[in-house]
């Protein structure tokens, strides 16, 4: 659990673009990665935001 946070403090200082690249790389899809966790979609948690 310490090294992913030492790893999210390093990655919030990173610019935007190298953001979108390492998600692009890992995950080009987009895929909610929260899902693997057992969180439910955002849609069927009532998520505020429609997407379409």
């Amino acid at each position: 659990m310490e090294q992913a946070i030492l790893r999210e403090k390093r990655i919030k200082k990173w610019n935007r673009a190298w953001k979108l690249e390492l998600i692009e790389r890992d995950n080009p899809n987009w895929r909610d990665l929260a899902e693997d966790f057992g969180f439910d979609k955002p849609d069927q948690a009532g998520f505020p935001l429609s997407w379409e």
